[in-house]
């Protein structure tokens, strides 16, 4: 039986050789046009790289930090010297796959010195960075001035600003602490930005549903509408356009379970089943409808429909939304009890489902009862659901609104029941 240490570190050196070989296939690959020899650095080299780093890692008690200075300077200056000759030959000036063979090494040393689960994650996120290569370039074309200087604006406010504003409340109510209001806005427009950004990368070939889910990251009621546009246009039949507004809906109701838990995961155990269930029905609705529709029509116009989640504007009105809806939501608990909550999370509702969530978030913080959290929650999913039903119906008429309506419909009733059946199980952690 191999001894622990030992066994500890051939699994370690096995991770080393392991980073190596990921980047070398991804290398290998890449460049598995050019001739034998043609590489300064392919497969085998990266995999020998990372071995050798986990060697000189092993190495380190008995050499020293001088002796693997010595070794890791080496290997730089070897592997800088090929990729040189490499560059000069073909006459390529990108230094990223010098970059990538140095990183080998250090991770390789690091699997052995370090945590393997960062050394894995580094590796793994190393190999995605020099695989995609062709898709980033094309995410960052695709991206105009304005939402780059937008994007920038907003990171270093918060890189910034965040660490200075107080983390406490400063309202007469005890309802706003600037920090929390700006993390949560912040997590709703990074995460919106996100689907943001896919729809302007995959461009304008995209079909109903891959368009209506990217879209739905930003805004589903934008979707739902420019949907309900092009079936009244009869640029796409009612069927395919309905079942692409309830992949959307199917998104949305993701997309705010994730937020539920990022703001208060107190609450999730009470509102992740009933949602999860809704975006099933939606998403079987989806599959239902758009099995028969032409899925393959293009959404041409969402991108120029949906606006950037990282605009100053947007963000600025999101967070005043977010504020108000927080107050407002404090003020009528103190009034009225919690139960003054509800009926307030379902007006809010109508406009915007992600604020309600983050504000009754934020309120819970404050000593809302988790019960009364999680049914206005899903009072204000609900009636937000019924509100993108009254679009349809505006933007597209009854043929896609009626669609879109049985399977809200559905899905209302699956969240429900699984409501009515979790509670007795969840009546302890209300209690």
């Amino acid at each position: 039986m191999l001894d622990a240490d030992l066994f500890d570190l051939l699994q370690r050196l096995a991770m080393a050789l392991g980073i190596g070989f990921l980047v070398g296939v991804e290398r290998g690959w890449r460049h598995r046009e050019a001739p034998e020899g043609a590489r300064a650095a392919g497969l085998r080299t990266h995999a020998v790289a990372g071995l050798f780093g986990g060697v000189a890692g092993a190495l380190l008690p008995s050499t020293g930090a001088i002796g693997f200075a010595a070794l890791a300077a080496g290997f730089a200056a070897a592997f800088i010297a090929f990729k040189l000759r490499e560059s000069a030959r073909d006459n390529d000036i990108s230094v990223t796959g010098t970059l990538a063979g140095l990183l080998v090494f250090a991770l390789g040393a690091y699997a052995v010195l370090g945590d393997l689960r960062i050394a894995a994650a580094v590796g793994v996120t190393l190999v995605a960075l020099l695989a995609f290569k062709e898709s980033l370039h094309t995410w960052l074309d695709a991206l105009s001035w304005v939402e780059l200087r937008s994007a920038l604006l907003i990171l270093a406010a918060t890189a910034i600003a965040l660490p200075l504003l107080p983390n406490r409340a400063l309202d007469p109510w005890g309802a706003i602490n600037p920090r929390e209001l700006w993390l949560l806005t912040i997590l709703v427009a990074g995460a919106s930005f996100g689907g943001y950004v896919a729809v302007r990368v995959l461009g304008d070939g995209l079909g109903v549903w891959a368009s209506a889910a990217a879209g739905a990251l930003v805004s589903s009621t934008v979707v739902t509408a420019e949907l309900g546009r092009r079936a009244r246009a009869g640029q796409s039949t009612p069927q395919a356009a309905a079942g692409g507004a309830a992949l959307a809906a199917s998104v949305s109701l993701a997309r705010v379970t994730v937020f539920v838990a990022a703001a208060a995961n107190a609450v999730v155990p009470a509102v992740a089943p009933s949602l999860l269930a809704a975006g099933a029905a939606f998403l079987s609705g989806a599959w239902l409808l758009g099995r028969d529709g032409d899925d393959r029509e293009p959404v041409a116009k969402t991108r120029g429909a949906l606006p950037n989640p990282l605009d100053l504007r947007e963000v600025a009105r999101f967070a005043l939304f977010l504020g108000a809806v927080i107050i407002v939501g404090r003020l009528l608990s103190e009034l009225f009890g919690e139960a003054g909550v509800l009926p307030f999370a379902a007006a809010a509702g109508v406009a915007d489902v992600d604020a309600v969530s983050m504000a009754v978030a934020s309120l819970i913080h404050g000593g809302l009862a988790l019960e009364v959290g999680a049914q206005a929650i899903l009072l204000a999913a609900l009636v937000n659901t019924v509100a993108k039903g009254a679009i349809a119906a505006a933007t597209g008429g009854w043929a896609y609104a009626g669609r879109y309506l049985a399977v809200a419909a559905l899905a209302a009733l699956c969240g429900a029941l699984v409501w009515w059946f979790a509670t007795p199980w969840l009546s302890p952690m209300f209690s």
